[in-house]
């Protein structure tokens, strides 16, 4: 939340302003000098109007800082992106597929298998980002055709990642979302360039980005001409080695229901193991989250990225399901 400060009135009783704070979920210091008393606001208070402070008796002035994201405040809760809308109140929204595309045959065949279930986003790697630079990069322009058709013949939106200004146009033309990688949330200039293109951006949060500076790169896209944005948690770098990463639900949560943002989880990427995906997408809903992005593939064993973590179609199906989708 913006900084605030809560001013008591000449005579006031600063004591009935304190209890009045803490009954709203209001943590505050007191300070005091030149024969006021002020309590300035703790930043992981509740979200409190400040309007509704003034009004309390005793309090003659309630002071915010502006906020360092107002057009990411300013998005509607609910959006309509695709062929879905996201957002409070909505079916929980399923992106899936695999995580790099390896043949046309394959992503046809499984977007078929994905809209059956109610699956309404084909997610997939055209342009991979790898750690090694040995390991499978993608097929590059050729996957992003066969990813539209696959998303086209069966009613499905598209959202697939734009790695490099280079890509920006292709990226564009072909999907309804433009991924930002984790890797790139900090790429200043991508997120200028992929904004300007004008379609709506999927921003997955940094491996050890804090959530302003993930918000923050939220409003860098809609500075620049991105209609909206939905922010994905894929889950932060942590000391622990047990799973591939620490899924952060309370920053899912506080997206959700403090900031009121579109927010959707990656369990896969979040945990690194199929079978631990089921109960995370599960918890990722019930803190708030809107959709969650799950890979998929139908032999994970020769997958040619991140098989560990891919589900199998049956096993989809039913996190599918236990989310209340249906086809």
């Amino acid at each position: 939340m913006s900084a605030m400060i809560v001013t008591v009135r000449q005579g006031g009783d600063p004591d009935r302003v304190r209890r009045a704070l803490v009954e709203r979920g209001l943590w505050a210091k007191r300070l005091e000098g030149a024969g006021r008393v002020q309590f300035v606001v703790a930043a992981h208070s509740a979200q409190v109007p400040a309007d509704g402070l003034g009004d309390l008796p005793d309090v003659e002035l309630v002071t915010t800082s502006a906020s360092a994201h107002p057009l990411v405040d300013a998005m509607p809760e609910v959006l309509e992106v695709g062929p879905v809308r996201l957002g409070p109140g909505q079916v929980p929204v399923v992106f899936a597929g695999p995580c790099a595309v390896e043949s046309e045959e394959q992503v046809r065949r499984l977007a078929a298998s994905l809209a059956a279930m109610g699956v309404r986003f084909l997610r997939g790697g055209a342009f991979k980002p790898r750690t090694s630079p040995y390991e499978f990069q993608g097929k590059g322009q050729e996957a992003l055709r066969w990813l539209k058709r696959a998303a086209t013949e069966n009613g499905m939106g598209l959202v697939t990642e734009c790695m490099g200004v280079d890509e920006r146009d292709d990226v564009a033309e072909h999907a309804d979302l433009v991924q930002i990688g984790s890797r790139n949330m900090h790429n200043y200039a991508l997120l200028k360039s992929v904004a300007k293109a004008g379609r709506p951006v999927f921003l997955k949060r940094g491996m050890a980005a804090t959530v302003e500076e993930w918000l923050a790169a939220g409003e860098y896209c809609l500075l620049h001409g991105a209609p909206s944005v939905v922010f994905c948690e894929r889950g932060i770098r942590s000391f622990d080695p047990s799973t591939r990463n620490l899924v952060d639900l309370g920053a899912v949560a506080l997206l959700a229901h403090v900031h009121r943002v579109p927010v959707v989880v990656d369990p896969s990427h979040g945990t690194g193991r199929r079978d631990l995906v089921m109960p995370l997408a599960r918890a990722a809903v019930a803190a708030g989250a809107h959709g969650v992005m799950v890979e998929t593939h139908d032999d994970p064993g020769s997958a040619l990225s991140d098989g560990p973590q891919a589900m199998l179609p049956d096993q989809l199906a039913a996190l599918v399901r236990a989310l209340g989708v249906s086809p």
